[in-house]
């Protein structure tokens, strides 16, 4: 639960990212308590009062995706809630004149969006989900890679690193090239170099937004201070985590602000 402590108060895109991947995590090892502890708890090597902390951190999501419906696919209330508040700002900063940085990034990735859609055959997405969507795809097919060179634990899909894809269907069909093998690769790895050149980079300028609003450094009628270039309007907020996560597996899709994304790579399970 540490990690994702520390992740939501620094990075709400690494942190939506990182609960989507444990989702599928929790999905790959059956919900099993057994699993769970052997494969996600136990190795931390922590005292045993902390380790049950955790573990039952673990079931309380397992609890969660069954109360919601989502044992097979899906994604918590909780991170929608939150895509839904990045959506909000997201409006906000395509038309407040401190947005002007935000829409430069925007701009580069506007024309791709229709046919990302498209694939997705929900033209109704927001522009942000579908960003989220975009970026988790990447994680799903570094983890498939992975797989493939034997990084990933050998078995049925369902071990330790599980492979989260059979049950996230709906996030890799945007990531979906048809054709033969090889083409399939490129097309694959020009995907992948499209999300993190131009998707990348317009997340972590939102993400880096609604950090500042959170931590009322910025104001949307007020003077940014300390001569910051940012400044928004405060998201509407979603419903709060009941805690934070684990150490696990890190999404790091996001590219830090001002950085080229296309080396900043995306966190495979470990």
């Amino acid at each position: 639960m540490y990690t994702a402590q520390k992740t939501r108060k620094e990075n709400i895109a690494e942190y939506i990212l990182y609960l989507w991947q444990l989702e599928d995590l929790l999905r790959a090892l059956q919900f099993s308590p057994e699993a769970i502890y052997a494969k996600l708890v136990k190795p931390l090597g922590l005292p045993e009062e902390q380790k049950q902390e955790v573990f039952l951190w673990y079931m309380d999501i397992v609890n969660l995706l069954r109360e919601e419906g989502k044992e097979q696919q899906g994604h918590l209330e909780h991170t929608l809630h939150l895509i839904a508040d990045l959506n909000n700002l997201h409006n906000q900063l395509m038309v407040l004149p401190v947005g002007a940085e935000y829409r430069r990034l925007y701009a580069r990735v506007a024309p791709e969006l229709p046919a990302l859609k498209a694939k997705l055959k929900d033209p109704e997405i927001s522009d942000v989900e579908l960003f989220f969507r975009a970026l988790y795809s990447v994680v799903l097919l570094r983890i498939q890679e992975a797989g493939k060179h034997g990084d990933a634990v050998k078995g049925s899909g369902t071990a330790a690193t599980g492979n989260p894809q059979t049950a996230a269907d709906k996030d890799a069909d945007v990531s979906a090239a048809p054709g033969s093998t090889a083409d399939s690769g490129k097309a694959r790895q020009k995907y992948i170099d499209d999300v993190l050149t131009l998707i990348s980079p317009v997340v972590a300028e939102l993400a880096t937004v609604f950090r500042k609003v959170e931590r009322g450094e910025v104001d949307l009628f007020g003077n940014a201070p300390n001569g910051d270039r940012h400044a928004a309007a405060a998201p509407e907020q979603g419903a709060q985590a009941s805690s934070g996560a684990q150490d696990g597996p890190r999404p790091a899709a996001v590219a830090p602000e001002g950085k080229n994304s296309r080396n900043s790579g995306t966190g495979s399970a470990s």
